[in-house]
C-alpha cells in the first residue's frame, strides 16, 4: 500500500530521515551527562559523609576557619550530591529545567569539594561536567511533563525514607568521635531530630556535632523544599479532549470509523490529541510516567496518517517522552514503523464475530447453547437496544448499577474502553441488559442483573466496551448477553462485532498443538502460569467459544529496553497500577470483583472492561 505523506507532495522526507539516523547519537550526550551526574553526585555525598574519604592535610585548618566552614561545606556537598542524583534522570531525558538546576548545583558542589575536602580531582570532575552541559545546552530543550499532586506525596515518602537511611549513615560514619555507645534507637532518634533541625541524643567529640547537624538539617531541608515545590507549583492540565477536538474526531469517525474497531475509544475524554496538518487524521494519546501512549490506529484518512504520526513524534520529542502505541492493527503497525523507524511486536489477537456466520447450532457451539438455554429456563430475559432508545431513568439506573458492580475503586481501561455509559453524544452505542424479577423485595436496580455496553464501529459494526453483572446473578450472564447481542445485531444493522482482546493468543494456540517445539511449549507454560493472576488462557478460551476470526494487534516501541517501561505505563493507564487512595468505607461484599475483560473471562461472572 502506497501512502502519500500529508503535507509533503513529493513524498520525500529528508528531515524525518535525518532525525531517525541521528537519533542514537543525539541521545548519547544526555545519557552520558546523566550518568556522569550520578557519579559526581555520589562523590559529593561521599565527601560530605565519610571522614576518611574527605581527609586531607588542610582539613584541620579548614575546621577552625571563621564561620565553621568545614561543617557547612560538608552539608553543602551532601546537599549538592543528593540533588544531582535527583536531576540525573531528568538530564537523561533532555529536560531543560534539570539542565538549569545542574548548572547551578555543579559549581556549588565544586566549591564544597574544595572547601571541605580540598579535592582537586573532585573539583575538576564537577567543572568538566559543567563545561559539557554548557557546550551541549541545545540538547536539553525538553518541556516539563504533565504535573500531578501525587508526585509531591511520592517525593515526600521516597525522599523521607532516603534521608532517614542516609542520615543513619551520616550519624554512624564517625565511630571514633562518638561519646558512649548509643543504640540503634538513639541513632534513629538523632536522625529524626536532626532532619527537623534539632539536636538529638548522640554526642560527638572534636566538633563533629556541627558536621552531623548541618548534614542532617540539609537532608531535611531538601526533602521539605522539593515536596513543597511539587505540592504548590501550578498544576499542568492533564490530557483532555476539548469540545472542539471531540467534534473534529467524531467527524473523522463518521467518514473513516469503519476501518478500526477501536476508533470510537479515541473519544475518551481523558486523552490528548494531535491532528495532521490537513486535519484529515489524528492520533489520541495519554502521557503516563514519561511514556506517550497512543492507542489503536490513527483516526481518519490513511493517506493523512503520516502527518498525524509526525506531529505525535514531534510532541514526544519536545517533551522527551518515550513514544509507544498499544493495540494497533497490522496496517497501523506498518505505517507507524515505516514513518518513524520504530519497531513492532505482536501483542495478541482481537476476537471478531461476523454476524451472518454466527449460529448456535452445531457441536462446536454446544456448550454455549446449553448454558444460554439453562439461564433462560431460570427466568432471565434479555433486551438489546440503542442508547438513544432508553429512557433517562433507565439509563441512570444502569449507570448506578454498573458503578456499584465495579469491583475496584478506579475505572479500568484506556486503549479499549470508553469510560462512560449512556452519554447523549453516544446515542448509537448499544446496551444489552439481562433481567429477572426477584421473588422478594426488588433490589436497588429493579430486575436488572447484568449489562453489556458496545460502542459503534463504523456504520455496520460494534465493539464491546464493558461487561458488568450482579454477583448474585447466575453464572453465564456474559455468554447470555453476548449471544443476545449477536442475535439482535441484524435488526440493528450490525454485521460484525468485536469482542475481547486475547493477549498472546497465537502462542497459547500453537503451544498446545501436536508437534509444538520445546521453546513454544515453555512459553505457553509460562503464560499458563501467569494466568493464575491475569487469566490469559481462560480469556482466550472464553473468546474461542463464539468461533471468532482473530485479528492481530501490535505494540509499537522505539527500543527493546523501553518495553518494561512501556508495559508498566500501560498497566498504569489501564488501571492495574494506581496511586489512588482506596475508599475504606465502601462495602466490597456487595460488589463483584472487577478485573479487565482482556484479562479475565466473562464466564467467571465478573465485570470486565476492554483494555490492552
Amino acid at each position: 500500500m502506497s501512502v502519500t505523506i500529508d503535507g509533503d507532495k513529493s513524498g520525500l522526507v529528508p528531515d524525518r530521515v535525518r532525525r531517525i539516523l541521528r537519533g542514537p547519537r543525539a541521545e548519547s550526550v544526555p545519557a552520558l551527562v546523566g550518568t556522569a551526574c550520578t557519579f559526581i553526585g555520589l562523590i559529593d555525598i561521599a565527601a560530605g559523609v565519610f571522614p576518611r574519604f574527605r581527609h586531607s592535610r588542610m582539613h584541620a585548618l579548614a575546621e577552625v576557619l571563621p564561620g565553621a566552614l568545614g561543617p557547612f561545606a560538608a552539608a553543602l556537598s551532601l546537599s549538592a550530591g543528593v540533588l544531582l542524583l535527583l536531576l540525573a534522570h531528568g538530564l537523561k531525558r533532555h529536560k531543560r529545567r534539570a539542565w538549569r538546576a545542574a548548572v547551578v548545583l555543579l559549581p556549588a558542589g565544586a566549591v564544597a569539594q574544595f572547601a571541605y575536602r580540598h579535592s582537586v580531582i573532585g573539583v575538576l570532575l564537577s567543572l568538566a561536567l559543567l563545561a559539557l552541559l554548557l557546550r551541549h545546552r541545545s540538547e536539553f530543550a525538553a518541556l516539563p511533563d504533565p504535573r500531578s499532586r501525587w508526585k509531591a506525596l511520592a517525593n515526600f515518602v521516597l525522599m523521607g525514607a532516603g534521608s532517614i537511611g542516609l542520615g543513619l549513615v551520616v550519624v554512624s560514619a564517625h565511630p571514633g568521635k562518638v561519646i558512649g555507645s548509643p543504640s540503634l534507637t538513639d541513632r534513629l532518634e538523632h536522625v529524626l531530630f536532626g532532619l527537623f533541625g534539632f539536636e538529638g541524643p548522640v554526642r560527638y567529640e572534636g566538633g563533629v556535632d556541627w558536621t552531623v547537624g548541618y548534614s542532617l538539617g540539609a537532608l531535611g531541608l531538601i526533602t521539605a523544599v522539593t515536596t513543597i515545590y511539587l505540592a504548590f507549583r501550578p498544576e499542568h492540565p492533564a490530557a483532555t479532549l476539548t469540545t472542539d477536538d471531540e467534534s473534529r474526531l467524531r467527524e473523522l469517525l463518521e467518514r473513516h470509523g469503519g476501518r478500526d474497531s477501536l476508533g470510537h475509544f479515541a473519544l475518551r475524554r481523558d486523552k490528548g490529541v494531535v491532528f495532521s496538518p490537513s486535519g484529515k487524521a489524528a492520533v489520541t494519546y495519554r502521557v503516563v510516567s514519561g511514556v506517550m501512549l497512543a492507542s489503536g490506529d490513527p483516526i481518519g484518512d490513511v493517506e493523512a496518517w503520516p502527518g498525524a504520526i509526525e506531529r505525535f513524534m514531534d510532541e514526544a520529542k519536545a517533551h522527551s517522552w518515550t513514544p509507544a502505541v498499544m493495540g494497533c492493527s497490522e496496517t497501523g503497525g506498518q505505517v507507524w514503523t515505516r514513518e518513524t523507524g520504530l519497531d513492532a511486536l505482536e501483542l495478541g489477537d482481537e476476537a471478531v464475530v461476523d454476524v451472518p456466520d454466527f449460529s448456535l447450532t452445531g457441536r462446536a457451539m454446544r456448550n454455549v447453547r446449553q448454558m444460554v438455554k439453562r439461564i433462560e429456563r431460570n427466568g432471565y430475559e434479555t433486551r438489546v437496544r440503542r442508547v438513544r432508545d432508553l429512557s433517562d431513568g433507565e439509563l441512570e439506573r444502569i449507570r448506578r448499577a454498573a458503578d456499584d458492580w465495579r469491583g475496584t475503586d478506579t475505572e479500568r481501561g484506556f486503549s479499549m474502553a470508553l469510560g462512560r455509559i449512556g452519554d447523549p453524544s453516544d446515542g448509537d452505542s448499544v446496551i444489552a441488559t439481562a433481567h429477572k424479577a426477584d421473588d422478594g423485595e426488588p433490589g436497588p436496580y429493579g430486575d436488572l442483573k447484568a449489562v453489556l455496553h458496545f460502542v459503534p464501529w463504523g456504520t455496520d459494526g460494534m465493539s464491546l466496551d464493558l461487561m458488568r453483572r450482579d454477583r448474585a446473578a447466575d453464572p453465564g450472564m456474559n455468554e447470555l448477553l453476548i449471544v443476545a447481542a449477536l442475535q439482535a445485531s441484524p435488526k440493528l444493522g450490525i454485521a460484525r462485532v468485536s469482542l475481547n482482546f486475547a493477549m498472546f493468543r497465537s502462542a497459547l494456540a500453537r503451544g498446545e498443538q501436536l508437534g509444538a517445539g520445546p521453546v513454544l511449549r515453555v512459553w505457553r507454560g509460562l503464560l499458563v502460569f501467569l494466568s493464575r493472576w491475569f487469566q490469559i488462557e481462560s480469556l482466550y478460551k472464553f473468546n474461542a467459544k463464539f468461533r471468532p476470526r482473530w485479528e492481530p494487534r501490535f505494540v509499537v516501541f522505539r527500543k527493546t529496553r523501553d518495553l518494561p517501561r512501556i508495559g508498566f505505563a500501560a498497566m498504569q493507564a489501564e488501571g492495574f497500577v494506581t496511586l489512588a487512595v482506596p475508599r475504606p468505607f465502601r462495602r466490597r461484599a456487595a460488589r463483584a470483583p472487577r478485573p479487565c475483560a482482556h484479562i479475565r473471562p466473562a464466564a467467571a461472572g465478573e465485570h470486565e472492561v476492554r483494555a490492552a
